[in-house]
């Protein structure tokens, strides 16, 4: 059995995909597969499954949806047991393995372990693979919307490393087209206009990648009322000293 957070909650045995009919359900098991073999104490989910909508008696009402937990997990064909009750809370006695986003982290962590450039690159990439959506996208609470955010930035994040593991192993070329896609998504992100002003200037684009950096520089100014960083700027002046120096080798 199997659980997926990257995208709607979902239990998986086999080829069989079960998503849990009550949200309350949902929460708890988006919950406790958040944090396997770790207790999670009866406030603190009652907190995140109902926030301020707290029923009149919010463990009764826990228990009910521990209860009905079961019975899906039991249903979709696998151990209703893996939800266990211990003393002022619940667990998902469950190797972190087997749920999507514990698995995407492992990926992440190994990557930036890796020995070098493109092995780094494929671990990113295997990742970043994984079946995903919006993040426990039919599970509507504070705590969900908290998860999602922090979902989404590490995805972004491992978006732009591979980028960079790719950069230093000299696939720029094959970059670009991603990069662009990146940057259309992400207009004020100076990591991304870098590192896709780099992958231009490296195909001989030399003149898109400066106007890559007025383009950011523009939106900056008008939407931040601000200049762009350090790290963009010694970019955009190492590309025009680098552009300097081919143009003064090519007159010689």
């Amino acid at each position: 059995m199997e659980f997926r957070l990257l995208g709607a909650v979902t239990i998986v045995s086999g080829d069989r995909e079960t998503h849990p009919a009550s949200g309350r359900v949902r929460s708890l098991l988006a919950c406790v597969a958040w944090q396997p073999r770790e207790l999670v104490p009866d406030e603190r989910l009652i907190d995140q499954i109902w926030d301020e909508e707290v029923p009149t008696d919010p463990r009764d009402a826990l228990y009910t949806c521990a209860k009905r937990l079961r019975r899906a997990l039991a249903e979709a064909g696998g151990a209703e047991r893996g939800l266990v009750r211990l003393r002022g809370g619940y667990l998902l006695d469950l190797d972190p393995e087997r749920i999507d986003v514990h698995r995407f982290r492992r990926l992440v962590r190994e990557a930036r372990q890796a020995g070098d450039d493109t092995a780094a690159a494929c671990l990113y990439e295997r990742a970043l693979r994984l079946p995903a959506g919006t993040p426990l996208a039919d599970v509507d609470s504070r705590w969900a919307d908290g998860a999602r955010t922090v979902l989404r930035r590490e995805q972004l994040s491992a978006r732009v490393a591979v980028a960079h593991a790719w950069l230093r192993a000299g696939r720029h070329a094959e970059l670009v087209p991603d990069l662009v896609y990146l940057a259309e998504e992400h207009p004020l992100d100076e990591a991304i206009t870098g590192l896709l002003m780099e992958a231009l200037h490296r195909c001989g684009h030399q003149a898109e990648a400066l106007d890559r950096y007025a383009g950011i520089r523009a939106r900056l100014v008008e939407q931040l009322g601000d200049e762009p960083g350090p790290a963009l700027r010694h970019t955009h002046q190492r590309l025009l000293q680098r552009n300097a120096g081919e143009f003064s080798r090519a007159t010689q």
